[in-house]
C-alpha cells in the first residue's frame, strides 16, 4: 500500500514547543504508513536553534531560509512559489502548518496546489498581545479567511480552541484539540541526586532556587520574574533565580536585574540542553508570560516533579490546577508571583505535594505516545471525508 505523504511547514526550528511537537511528529510517525517530510525557515539570532542545541539532525529537512519569523513582503511572495514549486514536485496527501508566519504562507500553498489535507496547529496564536490593533486586526482577518479553507486547526489547549472561535478563527466542527506531546520520561528519570544538579549548576546546596525557562522576549515578561526575585530576595537573602534562555531582551534585563539589585543571587544561563538537571536543582519552576499556548517548561517541569507558579493566562489552566498541582496568579502581579514563591519557600510540605501531584498526571496527558496516536486518528478522519485513498 502507497504511504501518505505529509509535509510538515514551521517557520524555523527555534528552542520551544512547536519545534519539539513538528520534529517529533516527523520523525516517529508510523514510518511504515507516512512519509514525512518538514519544510523550516532559519533560526534568528539569539533565539537558539533545537537541533543544533542538542546535537540532532533531522534527515530530509528542508531548508527554506527565507520562510523565518517576520514578514518581508515581495520576500514572503517568493517563498509562496518556492513552496508551491515544492508542494507539486513531493505532491503531499496532507500539509501540516506550525507557527503563524508559516501557517500563512504553508497554508496559502497548499491551497494554490489543490492539497486535499490542509492543516494548522496554533501552539499559541498572536490575535492578542503581540502586535498593534491594527496589525492585530489584519492579522485576524488572515487567519478567518485561511480557517475557512483549511481541512481542521488544530488548538493545543482548550482555552487555545476557545480563543480562536471567539476571534471568528475556524468553526467548531473543525478546530481540535490536541495538545502537546513530548519525551518526557528523561525529566521523571533522572537520577543524579538534587545535591549533585546544584554542584554541576554552582548553586548553593541549602538556596531556594526559581528558575524561568523562556525565551527573553516581551511576552514571556522577565521584568515581572525580576521584580518578585526582588521582593523575595529582601525577605530571603539565600534565595536564588535562575534564568535560563535567551532572545532580544538579553541586555536589557541583564541591565534590569542590576538596578533591582538581586546581584549575584540572579543568573543568566543561556539555553540550555540539560533542562532535567536544571529541573533537579530547582525548588520551583516559575513562568510569568502574558501570553501561552500550552507551556512546555511547566509540562516538563511538572515530569520532573518540581512544583510550578505561574500568571494564569493562555493555555496555563489546562496544564496546571491552582492549588492542587501549582499556584497561579494574575497576569502582571510581581507580588502574586513572590507571595506564591514565599508561600512555597516557607511550606516544604506543600511544595512536595504540588510537585507529586503534578507529575502523577502530566506524562499520559502530554506524552509523545499519545501525540502519535492522535495526530493519526485526526489524519484518518480527514483523509477519509476527503476520499483519499493512498
Amino acid at each position: 500500500m502507497q504511504r501518505i505523504r505529509v509535509l510538515r511547514v514551521i517557520a524555523r526550528l527555534n528552542v520551544g514547543g512547536p519545534a519539539i511537537h513538528a520534529t517529533l511528529l516527523t520523525q516517529r510517525l508510523d514510518p511504515s504508513r507516512y512519509e514525512s517530510r518538514l519544510m523550516a525557515g532559519s533560526v534568528a539570532p539569539g533565539e537558539g536553534d533545537y537541533l543544533d542545541l542538542h546535537g540532532r539532525a533531522l534527515p530530509g529537512l528542508i531548508s527554506v531560509p527565507e520562510l523565518g519569523r517576520e514578514i518581508r513582503g515581495l520576500s514572503d511572495l517568493r517563498t509562496l512559489w518556492t513552496l508551491v514549486r515544492l508542494i507539486r514536485e513531493y505532491r503531499p496527501h496532507v500539509v501540516h502548518t506550525h507557527t503563524a508566519k508559516a501557517g500563512a504562507v504553508g497554508r496559502a500553498a497548499a491551497l494554490l496546489c489543490g492539497v486535499p489535507v490542509v492543516v494548522h496547529t496554533f501552539h499559541g496564536h498572536v490575535l492578542r498581545g503581540y502586535f498593534s490593533p491594527l496589525k492585530t486586526r489584519l492579522f485576524v482577518d488572515i487567519e478567518r479567511w485561511l480557517g475557512r479553507r483549511s481541512s481542521a486547526l488544530v488548538a493545543v489547549s482548550p482555552k487555545v480552541r476557545e480563543e480562536l472561535l471567539e476571534f471568528g478563527v475556524g468553526r467548531p466542527e473543525n478546530v481540535h484539540v490536541v495538545p502537546l506531546g513530548l519525551d518526557l520520561a528523561r525529566f521523571r528519570d533522572f537520577t543524579p541526586s538534587r545535591v549533585e544538579a546544584r554542584a554541576a549548576l554552582d548553586v548553593p546546596a541549602d538556596a531556594f532556587a526559581t528558575s524561568i525557562v523562556a525565551r527573553l522576549a516581551p511576552i514571556k515578561a522577565h521584568e515581572v520574574f525580576l521584580e518578585a526575585a526582588r521582593r523575595l530576595r529582601a525577605e530571603r537573602p539565600d534565595a536564588v533565580f535562575l534564568i535560563v534562555g535567551d532572545g532580544e531582551r538579553r541586555d536589557e534585563l541583564e541591565a534590569l536585574a542590576a538596578r533591582l539589585g538581586p546581584g549575584a543571587s540572579v543568573r543568566f544561563l543561556g539555553w540550555r540542553a540539560d533542562l532535567e538537571r536544571v529541573y533537579r536543582a530547582s525548588d520551583v519552576v516559575a513562568l510569568t508570560s502574558r501570553n501561552e499556548g500550552s507551556p512546555v517548561a511547566l509540562i516538563e517541569a511538572m515530569a520532573a516533579g518540581c512544583p510550578v507558579v505561574s500568571t494564569r493566562v493562555g493555555g496555563v489552566p489546562d496544564v496546571v490546577t491552582d492549588g492542587e498541582t501549582g499556584l497561579l496568579v494574575a497576569m502582571d502581579d510581581a507580588a502574586g508571583v513572590a507571595d506564591a514563591l514565599r508561600r512555597l519557600a516557607g511550606d516544604r510540605a506543600l511544595a512536595a505535594r504540588l510537585g507529586a501531584a503534578g507529575q502523577a498526571g502530566v506524562i499520559e496527558r502530554y506524552g509523545a505516545s499519545r501525540l502519535l496516536r492522535d495526530i493519526d486518528a485526526l489524519y484518518q478522519a480527514l483523509l477519509n471525508e476527503a476520499g483519499v485513498r493512498p
